[in-house]
C-alpha cells in the first residue's frame, strides 16, 4: 500500500512540474513571438522595400536550416512522425530556428502564418522533459501533444479548439480523448501565461442565428467551396515543394528563388495586402466587399511562400483564405455577411487540416456559439470535400472518407498515391 502512495505521489509531482514548465515557457515564448511579430509587421508596413529583400532573407533562412537545422526542417511533420513512433527526442533547435525564421519571413513580406511556429515551438520545448525525466514512450508522446496545445491556445487564444485540434490532428477521423482533458488544462494554463504577457488577440463580431432557405443552401455550397479551394492550396503547396526539390540541388536556393518570384508579383503591382499576416484584411472582411480574386492571390503567394521554404505556419492564411472566400460567396445573402465570412475563415482551415471539429468549436470561441450548428456543418463537408490530402502530410489515415478505399486506412498522407 506504502508502494501504491508512493508511486501516486511521484506521479502526480512529477505531471504537475510538467504542467507548470511547459505552460510558463511555451507561454512566455509565444507571448514573446507575438509581440515580435506585430513589431516586424509594423516595420515592414512602415518600410514597404523591406519586401525586395525577400531572396537575400529565403537564403538565409534556407542556409542556416540546411547547415544545422537536422530534423527540425520538418517542421510540423515531425511533430506528428514522432508521436506516431517515438525514435528520439525533438531538437531543441527547432524552438530558435522555427521562431527567428518566422519572424525574418514576415520582416520581408514572406505570406505565412504563425500557428506552424507555435505549435513547433510547443511540442519540441515539451518533449525536451524527457531528457530530465524518465518517461515512457506513450508518456513522450503526450508530452508533444500537449505541447502542441499550448503552443496553439496561446497563439490564437482559443483553449477549447486547441485541446482538440491536438488530438484530431494525428490521426485523419480518430480522437485520442483520453487526452482531451489534460489537454485542454495546458491550453487553458498557456492561453493565462500568454494573457499575464499583455499579449492581445484578433477580435471579431459575434455572428447571430438566422435560419433561412437561401441562407442554408449558401452556406452549404460555400462549404463544398472550401474543401475544394482547400485541396487546391495543399495540392500548390506539395506541388511547388516537389519542384523545388527536383530541380533545385541546392536547398538553400529554394527560398531563393521562391522570394525572387514574389518580389516579381509585388512589382508587377499586386497588392501589398496579401503578403505577411493579412489580419487586417481577415477583420475587414466582416465589414465590407472586398476583391474577388483576393482568395486566390492569397493562396497563390502562401503556396509560393511555404512551398519554397520559407518558415512560419498555414493557417493565419488558410483564414484570409476562407474570410476572403466567404466574403465572396456572401452576395447570395449579402445581409448575412458575417457569417459567410466567419463559415469560410474556418471551413476551409477545416478541409485543409482535417480537423473538423477542433475548427467548428474554434469557429464558436472566436464568433458566439449562435451560429455553431452551421460551424459544425460546414467543417464537416469540408474535411470531407477535401479528400484525403493535408497540409500535414505525415497524417496518418485513421478512418477513411465516405468516398476513398479502405486500403487507404493507416496510411500516412504522403504515401497515397
Amino acid at each position: 500500500m506504502l508502494h501504491v502512495v508512493k508511486n501516486l505521489y511521484q506521479f502526480l509531482f512529477r505531471w504537475t512540474l510538467v504542467f507548470l514548465i511547459v505552460s510558463i515557457f511555451v507561454g512566455s515564448i509565444s507571448a514573446f513571438f507575438l509581440h515580435a511579430l506585430d513589431w516586424v509587421t509594423h516595420v515592414r508596413e512602415n518600410h514597404i522595400s523591406l519586401v525586395y529583400l525577400l531572396p537575400l532573407a529565403g537564403g538565409l533562412i534556407g542556409w542556416i536550416y540546411y547547415h544545422f537545422g537536422t530534423r527540425a526542417n520538418k517542421g510540423n511533420n515531425l511533430l506528428l512522425e514522432e508521436i506516431h513512433s517515438t525514435s528520439s527526442i525533438i531538437p531543441f533547435r527547432m524552438t530558435p530556428f522555427v521562431l527567428i525564421g518566422t519572424l525574418v519571413t514576415h520582416l520581408v513580406g514572406g505570406s505565412a502564418g504563425r500557428e506552424g511556429t507555435a505549435v513547433q515551438m510547443g511540442g519540441s520545448i515539451s518533449h525536451q522533459l524527457a531528457r530530465l525525466f524518465p518517461f515512457s514512450i506513450k508518456e513522450q508522446q503526450t508530452l508533444i501533444i500537449l505541447g502542441m496545445s499550448a503552443g496553439f491556445s496561446a497563439v490564437f487564444g482559443t483553449p477549447f479548439a486547441a485541446a482538440i485540434f491536438s488530438i484530431e490532428v494525428i490521426q485523419i477521423g480518430m480522437y485520442r480523448w483520453k487526452l482531451f482533458f489534460p489537454s485542454l488544462l495546458m491550453a487553458w494554463l498557456s492561453h493565462l501565461v500568454c494573457l499575464f504577457w499583455n499579449v492581445k488577440h484578433s477580435i471579431f463580431p459575434d455572428v447571430p442565428w438566422d435560419a433561412d432557405l437561401i441562407l442554408f443552401l449558401g452556406i452549404f455550397l460555400l462549404s463544398i467551396g472550401s474543401g475544394i479551394v482547400a485541396k487546391i492550396f495543399i495540392w500548390s503547396i506539395h506541388t511547388i515543394s516537389k519542384f523545388s526539390q527536383k530541380w533545385i540541388v541546392y536547398p538553400p536556393l529554394r527560398p531563393v528563388l521562391g522570394g525572387s518570384i514574389l518580389v516579381v508579383f509585388f512589382t508587377a503591382g499586386v497588392s501589398v495586402d496579401y503578403f505577411g499576416l493579412g489580419v487586417p484584411i481577415i477583420q475587414s472582411a466582416f465589414t465590407e466587399n472586398l476583391s474577388d480574386t483576393a482568395f486566390l492571390w492569397k493562396l497563390l503567394l502562401t503556396a509560393i511562400t511555404i512551398g519554397f521554404g520559407f518558415k512560419g505556419g498555414e493557417v493565419t492564411p488558410l483564414f484570409f483564405i476562407g474570410a476572403t472566400l466567404g466574403n465572396l460567396f456572401s452576395e447570395i445573402s449579402p445581409h448575412h455577411l458575417s457569417l459567410f465570412v466567419s463559415v469560410g475563415f474556418i471551413a476551409v482551415f477545416s478541409g485543409a487540416t482535417n480537423t473538423p471539429l477542433a475548427c467548428a468549436i474554434m469557429g464558436m470561441e472566436l464568433f458566439g456559439f449562435a451560429s455553431g450548428i452551421y460551424f459544425l456543418m460546414a467543417t464537416q463537408i469540408s474535411y470531407i470535400m477535401s479528400g484525403h490530402a493535408s497540409i500535414y502530410s505525415s497524417q496518418i489515415i485513421g478512418k477513411r472518407k465516405w468516398f476513398r478505399p479502405h486500403s487507404h486506412v493507416g496510411k500516412k498522407i504522403s504515401d497515397l498515391k
